[in-house]
């Protein structure tokens, strides 16, 4: 390769994997493009084509390409505005760019882009395992950025290499400093849509067999730290989405229906945790059931105890609640919300309406009808399992009396119906039941797999009491997870990770990245404060931030204020630097001394000046100094030559 192209290789590389590193949020055509880009700057860097002429309206095309592709990211995004549309902007633009660049100015600019759209990559994610390859490409624009500073062969790539790594580590200060006490901005900044690649997870539809297939899916669904003991496993229902509305096949949340909320009473100590919850693309959040208060300013809580955000939950978000796992109501349903509550539609599911009716003569209360009802799902013969098969159209029926297999989707469906064939309120729940705890990081993990629905029933005197039928057909299911149920029936990608050392490993390198998330990601303002406590200051605000970051920044400038002159002081003179200190020497004689910022050719005119008949050879010697020092690598007979000239030289 020649050395002159090996800044423009650099700056292509560097370009190539940001490009790579934001190729999931940027649109495919935008990516080929600048990948074509990349293939042919390349292809000429390596002498394998010849770089292109100038000719007569190249400019003009070029500028009407611009504008093609200017164009084509509005039409895609509808707007140039925003992360996801200036990043895409940002690709193709550093695109056209590799295509015209022809000096260094124009590599300087590539490399520009390439941080920029590692800025973005960094915004979209900031995944632990990322971390070491976001240091790579900086280091790799460092050098790439010294390789242009320094053109031809004045600088090796493994010393640029060494030059950028060196500079990276003296800036860590600083960034612990930025990180530490520069006062943080509350809220989101920027946020890239993750699209079909997040986990949606549970939804507010539940139809037969929605929800036995995220029992296939070994990704967590939200982490759980709590305050004090872990509670019982039976007791780990994680409450989402609240459906209400049935049509004899699918369970939906009817948004557009409100009641007012019954007052209750929560029993038995409260239990303080804090979640951390997964890219859903979804609007709601999952609590203990049952949850005091909304969790946050911008969380609200609707009549039925669902958390829900007015945004989807793109990004990973934390946020800290406290439940109790007993409640009692202590007021009556509302008539709106019974009326609500006991809805079916006309003429669906005709047997479990004649069953509900049959139970229903011989039990006493509604109370009493909710047990019978549960002994009938105990001792008729339904089984629970990940292949329930298809069912018509009246989905209840088919589950009860024609396949008595389902999910626990199927026999919340099921019991609910029957509830409120009865007259009695129902509505069905779903969310998360149990979890995998983590001994390395000392949390709960719950996962996709975990995803449960189970019926809520009201019953006078108690209120809204939790009925899991579930329970009662598979009562194993509440002390061990689905994965633990049907290890054999599940996908090898599923039953892979359950193996014991994969286990650990998988728990070791799930607790660094909540370790990440807790301690880096979400180091807030409020963390700043708390660490400013913790180095004495008692009430501190936005100026002892100001002050501590100003002190961090001066003590960093000292720093490497000495670093670098400790690095000056400990440089000899080179071969080179040594002749020409005494030809400087040599013509004290006849002229003041060289001043520190006076250049060989400036000095030579200086004592030209002084002496004339010295001047040109003077002058002579200084060039040919300044070829060799400045110029490319000199070699050792030049060296030589100079060396002897400066011997020759008579004052």
């Amino acid at each position: 390769m020649n050395t002159a192209a090996r800044a423009q290789v650099a700056a292509t590389l560097v370009f190539m994997a940001s490009v790579l590193f934001i190729a999931g949020h940027a649109p495919p055509w935008c990516t080929a493009i600048a990948l074509l880009s990349v293939a042919w700057r390349l292809s000429i860097g390596f002498g394998w084509l010849q770089p292109p002429r100038g000719r007569r309206g190249a400019r003009f095309l070029f500028g009407m390409l611009t504008a093609l592709l200017v164009a084509a990211v509005l039409a895609n995004f509808r707007t140039v505005n925003g992360l996801a549309a200036g990043t895409a902007l940002l690709v193709v633009m550093g695109a056209l760019k590799l295509i015209e660049s022809r000096t260094r100015r124009d590599d300087g600019i590539v490399v520009g882009v390439s941080l920029f759209l590692l800025l973005a990559a960094a915004l979209a994610s900031q995944s632990l395992w990322r971390l070491p390859l976001y240091l790579l490409i900086v280091w790799g624009a460092c050098a790439a950025i010294a390789l242009i500073a320094y053109p031809g062969d004045a600088l090796r790539t493994r010393t640029a290499l060494r030059l950028s790594g060196r500079a990276l580590a003296m800036s860590v200060p600083l960034a612990a400093a930025c990180f530490l006490f520069f006062p943080r901005v509350a809220g989101q900044f920027w946020a890239l849509e993750r699209g079909a690649g997040a986990t949606t997870g549970l939804s507010d539809e539940m139809s037969p067999g929605s929800i036995s297939k995220l029992a296939n899916e070994y990704d967590p669904a939200f982490r759980v730290r709590f305050a004090a003991g872990l509670p019982a496993r039976a007791a780990l229902y994680w409450r989402g989405p609240v459906l209400n509305s049935f049509d004899g096949f699918t369970w939906r949340r009817e948004r557009a229906r409100f009641y007012r909320a019954e007052p209750l009473e929560m029993l038995g100590d409260p239990v303080r945790y804090r979640v951390t919850l997964e890219p859903t693309w979804q609007p709601w959040l999952y609590a203990l059931d049952t949850v005091d208060a909304s969790p946050r300013r911008d969380v609200f809580m609707s009549y039925d105890r669902q958390l829900s955000t007015m945004d989807r939950i793109t990004d990973v978000v934390s946020y800290d609640a406290v439940s109790h796992l007993a409640t009692r109501s202590s007021g009556e349903l509302s008539t709106l919300g019974r009326r609500y509550e006991t809805q079916l539609p006309d003429g669906r599911n005709p047997r479990t309406l004649a069953l509900a009716r049959e139970i229903r003569a011989r039990t006493p209360d509604d109370a009493a009808y909710a047990r019978a009802v549960l002994e009938w799902f105990r001792t008729n013969g339904l089984e629970y399992t990940l292949e329930p098969g298809t069912t018509t159209l009246d989905s209840v029926d088919t589950t009860l009396f024609d396949s008595k297999r389902g999910f626990c989707g199927h026999f919340a469906s099921a019991f609910a119906m029957l509830m409120r064939s009865a007259g009695i309120p129902a509505r069905v729940v779903t969310g998360y039941l149990g979890g995998e705890w983590n001994p390395a990081g000392g949390y709960l993990i719950v996962r996709q797999s975990d995803a449960h629905a189970w019926t809520e029933i009201w019953l006078e005197g108690r209120g809204w009491t939790r009925m899991d039928p579930t329970a009662v057909v598979a009562p194993e299911r509440l002390q061990r997870g689905i994965l633990d149920l049907f290890n054999d029936s599940l996908p090898v990608a599923s039953v892979f990770f359950r193996n014991t050392w994969l286990r650990q490993l998988n728990h070791l390198w799930d607790g660094a990245n909540q370790w990440w998330q807790d301690q880096v990601v979400e180091f807030n303002l409020r963390a700043q404060f708390d660490l400013l406590r913790k180095l004495g200051v008692e009430s501190p605000d936005w100026r002892h931030l100001g002050w501590a970051f100003a002190l961090a920044l001066l003590a960093w400038i000292a720093w490497v204020g000495l670093s670098l002159r400790r690095s000056v002081a400990r440089l000899k003179p080179d071969r080179l630097a040594r002749a020409w200190l005494r030809a400087t020497r040599r013509l004290a004689r006849v002229a003041p001394p060289r001043a520190a910022h006076e250049g060989p050719m400036d000095y030579a005119r200086r004592v030209g000046a002084l002496r004339p008949e010295l001047g040109p050879r003077v002058e002579a010697l200084a060039a040919r100094y300044a070829r060799l020092r400045f110029g490319p690598r000199a070699a050792k007979n030049e060296i030589a030559q100079f060396e002897r000239e400066v011997r020759r030289l008579a004052v």
